[in-house]
């Protein structure tokens, strides 16, 4: 069962922590008169790990900021992101989501209560004289009375209706909170994909710059008689396939611009990003933590979760169709002829009653609204059981790219190192003529590609701690309270 899973998870307060898995079971309001009417219990049936697999074996458990984007250390990137959260569209549409979700609770929890209306009415009305009479005669009549009805709730099917659009409403917010963490992360995938492409642009220039510096060199032997036309081609053709990249790295640049620009709320034209360098951005170091914390740090989990109790308590409202309805009616006021009597207790008259409304047949729509709820409620559980182990698979991948990403740099960086060295050396050489141009022009190829290698391995690296972010939920809950209870292996 979901009660029984959370109790092994964490054993948290419903009120505390709004039931991340105890499902409830149903509504018994009368159980003295009807039993409880409940809905079928459902099995999640997923085992939680203990740990993940690709975390690293000794990392810290301190939980990092809310504002975890600062760890990227980048001023630009802050302001970005804070401008979305205030200006991006999607988060705006979401939050009219909430209001939206809020009135339909307020409506759905409408018939808890009594429902009471006031009239008031004043009438003169006269006989014709038409119809044979010889004197015409008017009436004057007052009336003020208030109305009031009240279904009673016995088998618990208004309750449950208002239940199920009050976890609606916190579904809504947890999907918010999940547009504003793909906010976040499409903010800072497209400020990086910019300082990257400025980053490539640069090495790019520079490499058509070493490329025609070396193209004069050979044209020097070959005005000496000690180069062939062959290698000054071979030159040529280096130089120019390096600038054929420049134009598809500025399309990079200025498109990813505009991307972000629309991320933000603002239209491309008011937008100039300045970026910098894509090696002085920060790596920010962040835990996984426990699996099980990911059940209170993921906001797709608890929106789905808010979904299925939702998806339970309209089973218990369908069921509850079934039983007898009943409406106690009332209405009291005051009538009279004149006006000076209205207030006098003569003019006071009442009417109570009491309804009951039982189905007998009704060409199985009730039968079918029912089996629509269980329907419904199975789909629901099968949505969050793939969101749970989804959420876990996104953990995994996301610490494997941390680790990965992390060493590909690593060896990036030795390559480049390694390549500017026999590139220095060969570019010496050349001048004093003791060097085959084909070496050097092979020398030339592996430390451009290096240079450029090293810049994408960069921004995996820090794709890849965003990601993670990304895959933990975005921002951090509070710690649970004291009286959890542990996980057991």
């Amino acid at each position: 069962m979901l009660g029984q899973l959370w109790a092994s998870v964490a054993g948290a307060k419903i009120g505390g922590w709004r039931r991340i898995f105890a499902v409830p079971a149903g509504l018994c309001l009368v159980t003295m008169l009807s039993g409880c009417i409940t809905a079928d219990r459902s099995d999640l049936g997923i085992e939680i790990p203990w740990a993940y697999r690709a975390a690293p074996r000794k990392q810290t458990l301190a939980a990092p900021k809310l504002d975890w984007w600062r760890g990227f250390r980048s001023k630009e990137l802050t302001a970005l992101i804070e401008e979305a959260h205030a200006a991006n569209f999607d988060i705006e549409v979401a939050i009219a989501r909430i209001i939206e979700a809020d009135a339909a609770s307020k409506i759905a929890g409408a018939p808890l209560l009594p429902q009471v209306d006031f009239r008031a009415n004043a009438t003169r009305t006269r006989t014709s004289q038409a119809n044979g009479g010889t004197n015409g005669s008017e009436r004057v009549s007052y009336l003020a009375a208030l109305n009031a009805s009240y279904e009673i709730d016995f088998w618990g099917k208004n309750r449950a209706i208002s239940e199920a659009a009050q976890e609606l409403a916190i579904a809504a917010r947890f999907n918010r909170d999940v547009v504003a963490v793909s906010t976040v992360v499409s903010v800072a995938t497209a400020y990086f994909l910019v300082v990257s492409a400025q980053e490539r642009l640069r090495i790019a220039r520079q490499n058509v710059a070493a490329a025609e510096r070396i193209l004069t060199l050979i044209k020097q032997r070959f005005d000496a008689g000690t180069a062939s036309a062959l290698e000054v081609a071979q030159q040529e053709t280096l130089v120019t396939s390096q600038r054929v990249i420049i134009p598809a790295l500025d399309q990079q640049l200025r498109q990813n611009e505009a991307a972000l620009a629309a991320l933000i709320g603002r239209a491309p034209a008011f937008l100039k990003v300045r970026g910098g360098s894509l090696y002085a951005l920060g790596i920010p170091r962040v835990s996984a933590g426990m699996p099980s914390e990911l059940l209170f740090q993921r906001p797709d989990i608890r929106a789905a979760e808010a979904r299925l109790v939702s998806a339970e308590a309209s089973v218990v409202a369908a069921r509850a169709a079934f039983f007898p309805s009943i409406t106690l009616t009332g209405e009291y006021g005051i009538t009279s002829a004149a006006l000076k009597n209205l207030f006098t207790p003569q003019a006071i008259f009442y009417q109570i009653a009491a309804n009951l409304a039982q189905p007998v047949f009704d060409g199985f729509r009730l039968e079918g609204q029912l089996e629509a709820a269980k329907g419904l409620q199975l789909e629901l559980l099968g949505s969050y059981r793939k969101t749970i182990v989804t959420a876990f698979s996104d953990v995994e991948q996301a610490l494997i790219a941390v680790a990965d990403s992390a060493e590909l740099e690593r060896l990036q960086v030795q390559a480049l190192d390694a390549a500017q060295r026999a590139f220095a050396i060969a570019e010496v050489r050349l001048r004093e003529g003791t060097v085959d141009l084909t070496t050097v022009l092979q020398l030339q190829q592996a430390l451009f590609n290096a240079q450029d290698n090293r810049a994408q391995a960069r921004l995996a690296r820090l794709q890849a701690a965003l990601s993670l972010f990304q895959a933990l939920g975005g921002s951090w809950l509070p710690p649970p309270p004291k009286d959890h209870v542990n996980v057991k292996q």
